[in-house]
Formats: structure tokens, C-alpha cells, sequence
């Protein structure tokens, strides 16, 4: 059990509406509040490029029939791991299938430092993934009992359950195998002392000002006199 668990943000910091989620400000603003690091989505553009994006369309345009250069403006999976290759903890979210040996080849060319994950809910992308690279670190997301059931036979050292259906024999079950529990998405100051409370590994929100200000008070008040 982990006595420090990592603070994430969710697509950056999403909380803030004034910044797009999933784009290079929202990340870095999600480390000037004091995360660990972020959570961000992966889509499969029609020319082979690994684009950071949550939705299947963005500006009425399909990013899988689109190309890289129609996305103007959206960032790629390199350059974020080239940006904070450094300085975060990198939750990598595949959204879609065929990302299988672009995502492998891109962390081999440049290996987070401050570590990462790469998490799906698709239990077929992480067979793939990890027949690409038996040492990466895979993540299954559950939003549902019946997801939730895949993560026993998958090779997944985390599990990211959605906040709703956490409870503590979870996080010992899950942790008896030699894993981790992330939990998500955890906007609610008394949650996010519960998870902690019981042990996870680490907490996924919306708010990270929120965030760290409850699970990291010391931090937030060096990050605001610097702010001042």
C-alpha cells in the first residue's frame, strides 16, 4: 500500500473550463497545482498518428477518417511525452484499436521518467499491448461490476475503477496480485480522504486545486505564496 498515492489530473486539469482539457495548458496546469501528473486520451488518426483526444470527432471532423494535419492545434502523443518526459507521471488512456505498436515504439524512443501507465478500457488493446512489450505497464478502466470482471485473467498491474465501485475488499483483492487501484474520477473532497484512507494507489480528478488542497494542503500553500 502505497503511503504517498499519486494525484492525478483528469485530461489536465479539466475543472478549469477557461483551458481545453487534453492540451499542453491544461496539463501544465495541472502540475502548477501541485499533481503528480495526468490522465490523457489517445485516438488513431487515418494517416498512423497517436493524437491526443477524447472524442471520435472534435470540430465535426472524424479522427479516424481525419488526418494529423486537419487536427491542428491538438497535441500528439510524442510531443507530450517529449514535453514532460521529465517531470510527470503519465496515465496514457487508448481510446481506439491500432495504436498497439506506435504506443510501445513511442515510450521505448521516449521513457517517461517520472513513470507511467497505459490503460484502456478495451481488454483486447491490452492483450496487444502487452504482446508488443511484456514489461509495459497496462491499466484496465472499469466503469461497470461486469468490466470489472476482465481485470483477473488480463496482464494488468492497475486497475481504475470508476469511484463508484470502489470499496476496501476491492483494493485488497486487487492488491493481494500484486497491483494497483487508481480511482476515478474523484471530485469530492470526502471521497478523495476515503480512497486515501483505504489505500489506493492513486486519485484521478477533475479539480486538482481541489485535488492537492485536500490530500496535499502543505504543497498547495507553497504553490499559492509562489503564485502571490
Amino acid at each position: 500500500m502505497s503511503l504517498r498515492p499519486l494525484l492525478l489530473g483528469h485530461r489536465g486539469a479539466r475543472a478549469i473550463k477557461t483551458v481545453p482539457e487534453n492540451t499542453i495548458p491544461s496539463f501544465d496546469l495541472a502540475l502548477t497545482h501541485g499533481c503528480d501528473g495526468f490522465e490523457f486520451d489517445v485516438r488513431l488518426t487515418a494517416d498512423g498518428q497517436a493524437i491526443v483526444c477524447h472524442d471520435p470527432e472534435v470540430r465535426g471532423i472524424e479522427v479516424a477518417r481525419a488526418r494529423a494535419q486537419q487536427l491542428a492545434g491538438m497535441p500528439t502523443l510524442e510531443e507530450v511525452l517529449i514535453r514532460y518526459q521529465e517531470s510527470a507521471f503519465l496515465n496514457i488512456e487508448i481510446k481506439v484499436a491500432k495504436l498497439e505498436k506506435i504506443v510501445p515504439k513511442l515510450l521505448r524512443d521516449h521513457p517517461p521518467r517520472g513513470g507511467f501507465v497505459v490503460s484502456s478500457f478495451l481488454p483486447e488493446v491490452l492483450c496487444a499491448l502487452h504482446l508488443q512489450s511484456v514489461t509495459l505497464p497496462l491499466g484496465l478502466i472499469c466503469e461497470t461490476h461486469a468490466q470489472l470482471d476482465f481485470w483477473r485473467p488480463l496482464p494488468a498491474d492497475y486497475v481504475f475503477p470508476h469511484y463508484k465501485l470502489v470499496r476496501p475488499q476491492l483494493i485488497r483483492e486487487i492488491q493481494q496480485t500484486g497491483g494497483q487501484v487508481f480511482v476515478w474520477t474523484v471530485n469530492n473532497p470526502a471521497d478523495m480522504r476515503r480512497f486515501v484512507e483505504w489505500g489506493v494507489g492513486g486519485v484521478l480528478s477533475d479539480d486538482t486545486e481541489l485535488l492537492v488542497r485536500t490530500l496535499r494542503p502543505g504543497v498547495a500553500g507553497r504553490l499559492e505564496e509562489k503564485v502571490q
